[in-house]
């Protein structure tokens, strides 16, 4: 309320200083978070276009033998691959495409103008982690749509996908903002298109995990992505029930990940 020296008339201005509702601010950065990864080319070659190539490469050309009983046609081909290639899009988006935005936002000083601004901290990583997921919706939309026009027949609870693949998320989230908040940009570049490239090869997404040495197998095992591939593949190909085992690697990670960020993640 405000009060005029002329005519003494009292009443409410607009625009009123102050921040606005903390939910507001989150959907506000959440959109321009998703905006921006959307309108960023060399994400978009990384998240949506690299996983649909492998998809429809690897399910139309015997590149790669499946396991035993899962390549009779292409369609049995596609149920194996399917899986393994949602997995590589969480990999891309959550942990690859966040780390490197993330580094080069703090490089730049975005963060640290961020940090200072209304929306607290742990606001902004919410907002961080909205627009992954809803990039995330959109290319589990386009990924379901291009398998099942080669004749992927999905089994399972959707549910449990879900779940499999809200834990992948907060796994490598946690993995993806530990590089960026430790590591420099060009460092953070180099190292995140790495892994992605490693665990394209390793992490049972394309090749799978019976054709390593039994040695490697073991240590390949308890990897986030191969959890995540193994246990979609599990319930998507197979129609088993909760994976128990490749959910506990994912929460483990998770904690691990995001406990680990939450730690060491500068700001500058």
């Amino acid at each position: 309320m405000t009060t005029t020296e002329a005519g003494g008339v009292t009443g409410t201005f607009s625009p009123r200083p102050g921040a606005a509702p903390l939910p507001r601010m989150i959907r506000a950065q959440a959109a321009l978070e998703t905006r921006m990864l959307l309108r960023n080319g060399e994400q978009l070659l990384l998240t949506v276009i690299i996983p649909t190539l492998l998809l429809v490469l690897f399910s139309a050309v015997d590149i790669v033998a499946v396991p035993t009983g899962t390549a009779a046609g292409a369609g049995r081909s596609v149920d194996f691959l399917a899986p393994g290639v949602l997995a590589l899009a969480v990999l891309s988006t959550a942990f690859t495409g966040q780390a490197i935005a993330t580094g080069f936002e703090r490089r730049y000083g975005v963060l640290k103008r961020l940090a200072v601004s209304p929306l607290p901290r742990w606001g902004l990583m919410t907002a961080k982690t909205c627009a992954v997921l809803v990039t995330e919706v959109l290319q589990i939309a386009l990924l379901t749509a291009v398998a099942l026009a080669l004749g992927w027949s999905p089994q399972g609870s959707p549910l449990t996908v879900a779940l499999l693949l809200l834990l992948g998320t907060a796994a490598f989230s946690g993995l993806g903002l530990l590089m960026a908040g430790t590591l420099k940009a060009e460092a953070t570049l180099a190292a995140a298109n790495l892994v992605f490239l490693l665990l394209l090869v390793g992490g049972g997404v394309i090749v799978p995990l019976d054709k390593f040495p039994e040695a490697a197998q073991s240590v390949l095992g308890l990897l986030p992505i191969t959890a995540l591939s193994d246990g979609l593949r599990e319930v998507l190909q197979h129609g088993a029930g909760i994976p128990w085992p490749d959910l506990g690697i994912l929460a483990v990670w998770a904690v691990l990940g995001l406990g680990a960020a939450a730690r060491f993640f500068r700001w500058e």
